[in-house]
């Protein structure tokens, strides 16, 4: 692949990434579902009295790992931060649904998966397109 083709690959992975994390994060600002998941899901499990500051810890970090998506800054720090949220969700949540989200379950890892793959390859990719980490 020429250059100019991974420049536009690693920008439409970065703005898809960043639109999945806003719009995962800012419509449950509206709607009350930040603070329902921290009370009728993460204060259950053990986090009370802070389930509801961690929803929120949790859903502003996927705000602000979206701007630095999109503005090209911090992508490790970006990435790896999602990363950890993405992994975090896996283990408490959506590993005992099994794989699916649709389909042949619900709520499952796929979606997880592919994000947390994609977040992988944006870090190479950023990684491929700084010339002081080329050896």
């Amino acid at each position: 692949m020429n250059t100019n083709n991974s420049k536009v690959a690693y920008a439409i992975l970065r703005y898809a990434v960043a639109i999945i994390l806003l719009s995962h994060s800012v419509f449950g600002m509206f709607d009350g579902g930040i603070n329902d998941f921290g009370n009728l899901y993460l204060n259950k499990v053990g986090f009370a009295p802070f389930g509801v500051a961690i929803a929120w810890s949790i859903k502003l970090s996927h705000v602000f790992c979206a701007i630095l998506l999109v503005f090209n800054k911090y992508i490790r720090l970006a990435s790896f931060a999602s990363i950890f949220v993405l992994i975090t969700g896996i283990i408490m949540v959506h590993f005992k649904e099994g794989w699916f989200v649709v389909g042949g379950g619900r709520n499952g890892v796929e979606y997880n998966f592919v994000l947390i793959c994609v977040l992988t390859a944006i870090v190479f990719l950023n990684n491929a397109s700084r010339p002081e980490l080329k050896q």
